[in-house]
This record gives C-alpha cells, sequence and structure tokens, in this order.
C-alpha cells in the first residue's frame, strides 16, 4: 500500500514515526522538543499551542515525511484550547492538571448534584486535568477570556486542523471526546448542558468521527486521519484487544482494558473512555505507584530504583510479613483523599532494609491488583496484563507482578507506541478510503516485541499476599471498597 506517519505530540516533545503499512515496521522516524517558555507571569500549565506546530515542523525535517501518504495524530489529552468566533486562540492552551482547579472540580460535582450524577451523565468524575473542569476554572478566574470563547478543541483536534489548512470543519474521535467531561462514551453524544453548566453558555464543539474515517486531506493531497489521545493511540500501537489489560507503572498508576461496552460507574472509581477502534477503555486510576519505590529508596539512603530492586530480591515473598499500604498521598482507588501509609507487621526478624524494599514492591502492586479487581468485578476480561514504563523492567517487579495479579504479564520492549498506534490509525483510513480496508477492522499489524511472564509455581505464594494486603487494608480502612 505504501507508507504513513504517525504523529505523538506529547507534554514536552513531538516524535514521529514513519511505517509501512502492511506490516508496520518503523522506517525512519524524527523527534524534537517544544520550545515551550510559559507565558510571561503565566503557569506552567498555559503554553502557546503554536509550539506544538514548531516541534512538528523540525522533527519532520529532512524529508522525513517523503513519500507519506497519510498522518495519523496523536496528542496529550486534556489540553483544551478555547477558540473565539473567528477562529483564533482566545488565551494559552490549558493543559495538565493544576491543583488550583480542584476547587473548580468540585464545584461541578456540586452544581450537578452528585459524583453519581456526573458517572452516570459522561462515565467520569470531574477532576482537576479535564477540560470540563478547566472551563469552570476559566469562568470564575478569567470570565472575559470564557466570554469571548466560541469553541473548543483538544491539542489533537488543533493539530489536525491546523494541518488541513483550518477548514470550516472541525472534527475529532470518540477518545479525545471521552476524555472531556462533556462527552458520554456510553450514548455516544455530547452534553452541551454540562459546557454550559461549566463555562456559562454554548461553544461549538468539533465534530466526532469514526475510527476509520479521514478528517480531511490537505492541499498536497496528503490524507489527515481523525486523529484520537495518547492514551487510546498507545493502546492501539500496542495491538491490545478484549482480553487485555494495561498496567502503567508511573508516579500514579493505572489500568485499562479493552471492554465491548461503555461501564458507567457509580463510584466514580472507573472512569469509561473510548478507544481509537470502536470498543471502550475503561480506566481505574491510583494515586501511589513509582512515588511508593522512590520514596522507600529515599528512606532507606538508596541512590535509585535499580538498588531498591536488588535488595528487595534478597527478601521473599511475603516480606516476612511486612506489608505496606502505600497510601502515601491520599488515594483514589479506593477513594481515600486523606489517608496516608500504613506499615504493619514489625517484628524483630522482619526489621530489615531488604524486607521493607519488598513491601514497597508488594504493596505498591497490589494497589494496582486492586484497581485490576474493580474492573474484574464489572465484567472486564482480563487473561493478559501489559506492564508498561521504566520500572517495568525492574527484576523486582517482574519477579512479583505475574502472581500478584494472577494473570499472564507481557513487558513490552521500549518502542514508540503512542506515534506507532497514530500511523496505525492513518493506515486504516488510507486503506479504507482506497476500498482495501473494511471500516471495521483496522490493519493488522505485527505485535510488540515483548518478555512474557507467566504466574507459575508462584501463584499461590503471590495469591496469599494479596490475601494478607487485603486483610490489613480492610482493617485500616474498614469498606474502603464498598
Amino acid at each position: 500500500m505504501g507508507i504513513v506517519a504517525g504523529l505523538d505530540s506529547s507534554p514536552d516533545f513531538t516524535r514521529i514515526v514513519v511505517c509501512d503499512t502492511d506490516t508496520g515496521a518503523v522506517l525512519r522516524q524524527g523527534y524534537a522538543p517544544h520550545p515551550v517558555d510559559p507565558p510571561e507571569g503565566g503557569r506552567p500549565s498555559d503554553i502557546d499551542p503554536q509550539a506544538w506546530l514548531l516541534s512538528l515542523g523540525e522533527a519532520a525535517g529532512g524529508g522525513l515525511l517523503e513519500g507519506v501518504q497519510a498522518i495519523g495524530v496523536s496528542a496529550q489529552q486534556h489540553a483544551l484550547i478555547p477558540l473565539d468566533a473567528h477562529g483564533n486562540t482566545v488565551r494559552p492552551a490549558l493543559v495538565g492538571g493544576d491543583r488550583r482547579a480542584q476547587v473548580a472540580a468540585a464545584d461541578l460535582v456540586d452544581a450537578l448534584g452528585s459524583r453519581e450524577a456526573w458517572a452516570h451523565a459522561v462515565g467520569c468524575v470531574p477532576g482537576a486535568a479535564q477540560p470540563v473542569t478547566k472551563l469552570r476554572w476559566l469562568a470564575r478566574n478569567e470570565p472575559e477570556n470564557a466570554r469571548r470563547t466560541a469553541a473548543l478543541l483538544q491539542a489533537h483536534d488543533w493539530l489536525v486542523w491546523q494541518l488541513l489548512g483550518r477548514p470550516a470543519r472541525r472534527t475529532t474521535d470518540r477518545g479525545g471526546a471521552s476524555g472531556t467531561g462533556y462527552w458520554s462514551a456510553t450514548t455516544g453524544v455530547y452534553r452541551p448542558d454540562l459546557v454550559e453548566l461549566a463555562l456559562g453558555h454554548q461553544a461549538m464543539l468539533p465534530e466526532v468521527i469514526g475510527p476509520s474515517e479521514a478528517a480531511g486531506t490537505t492541499p498536497e493531497g496528503l490524507l489527515i486521519s481523525a486523529g484520537t489521545g495518547e492514551t487510546m493511540a498507545a493502546a492501539f500501537g500496542l495491538g491490545i484487544g478484549l482480553g487485555d489489560a494495561v498496567v502503567s507503572l508511573g508516579a500514579s498508576g493505572s489500568v485499562m482494558a479493552v471492554h465491548p461496552e461503555a461501564l458507567a460507574d457509580q463510584s466514580g472509581m472507573i472512569t469509561s473512555l473510548a478507544d481509537a477502534t470502536g470498543m471502550h477503555l475503561p480506566v481505574v486510576t491510583t494515586q501511589n505507584a513509582v512515588r511508593t519505590l522512590r520514596g522507600t529508596a529515599e528512606l532507606l539512603g538508596l541512590p535509585d530504583l535499580e538498588s531498591l530492586s536488588e535488595l528487595a530480591m534478597k527478601s521473599t515473598p511475603g516480606a516476612h510479613g511486612l506489608v505496606l499500604l502505600p497510601y502515601l498521598e491520599g488515594e483514589r482507588t479506593p477513594n481515600l483523599p486523606h489517608a496516608a501509609g500504613t506499615l504493619t507487621g514489625l517484628r524483630r526478624e522482619s526489621m530489615k532494609p531488604e524486607h521493607l524494599a519488598r513491601a514497597a514492591f508488594e504493596g505498591m502492586l497490589c494497589g494496582l491488583a486492586d484497581a485490576l479487581d474493580v474492573l474484574r468485578g464489572r465484567g472486564v476480561e482480563v487473561r493478559r496484563i501489559f506492564l508498561l514504563g521504566p520500572a517495568a523492567e525492574l527484576p523486582a517487579v517482574q519477579a512479583a507482578a505475574p502472581s500478584l495479579f494472577g494473570a499472564q504479564v507481557v513487558v513490552p520492549q521500549p518502542a514508540d507506541y503512542t506515534a506507532i498506534g497514530a500511523a496505525r490509525q492513518a493506515a486504516w483510513a488510507l486503506g479504507v478510503s482506497g476500498g482495501t480496508l473494511d471500516p471495521r477492522t483496522p490493519p493488522a499489524w505485527q505485535g510488540a516485541a515483548a518478555q512474557v511472564l507467566e504466574p507459575g509455581e508462584e501463584l499461590a505464594a503471590g495469591q496469599a499476599v494479596r490475601q494478607q494486603f487485603t486483610a490489613v487494608r480492610e482493617q485500616t480502612h474498614p469498606g474502603a471498597f464498598q
């Protein structure tokens, strides 16, 4: 068929991969950091979106896109670009999460009546990062800018629109729309009343197009696919499907899985996102993941996580009875925003550095296993777990994860899966436009090269560790998951 490109515009850089349309093999790639400086007197979360175009141009330099027939765009989620009636930016883009927006999130929960009301309406409860919360913050703190706001785009919407020459038609995809807080993955429609609730008036919203549809064609004849958010693009690049879950180990953690339907969760623990294929991606987030390991390493005077892992491997499953509830900065799953961490099981024989190191790894992974169980409890099938993030390479994580999760664990080799997912979407749109691919079936690209870990004989020991963790959690925070 030819070659396509995938673009990943992250918070810090633009990465582009050029792929073979038939196999997905990466043929060449480009990279450039964003020239991002906060506006004078502004916040770090205020970014001029022109910076994204500048780094895109730099990353595509040197003829990188020569011969490319289609481009897919993925970008950081939750970045909100308010436009005026002429299509100009009202103010710098609002990106990331800002603690000052937490008040706006609480305002919105109260305004609609409850967390449960939001979960039922759009599949998620407003948080500081979501566009709907940013709209409330804008209305409360910059009322003149709020009044001038006539249209709303997210980062990948804005980039697609710019690549197409700023046409009258503005588009987005299900994945990006599902993270806004004003589009429901369950019904597949916008809730303009929630935009008005947050902003104070209506605003134009981009048309939500299908996963295999094209957003348009550039004047040079280059097809641009729908685009999507970075989470959806990474899942598409990994090639996950029904029965698969992804556990991401960042400072905080997240667990997502592919599911055929949206999950409305009254507890608010599940965020119901749409994916880049027409399916759904329910997500559960933990507040504490790798930050638990970093805190333990600092406590033990160790220079890095590799040293902590090496120390933990000198202990055994169960850490000689030590159990760490890793709620160091409160917790989202379970919903314990004001909790602190708890260390139990201290005995003379367990008071050794290696046992504390092991307890930190087991506590982090048990917290993520709790998040997995939230999805399993809603009927989400999990047979295989993809483990992402630099910490996934640590021997102590790989030794404990399969038995604690109770499933096969896949550790993909490092690759630009977000950009690859965007390129795969471009290949799909290109194939559909040319009549060579079914709009319901994405191109079958090679799966991610990966290390596969089985629970094996350690399964019983791992489940015993889980039971002990659960017992301590229930004793310390009774009914936390009810």
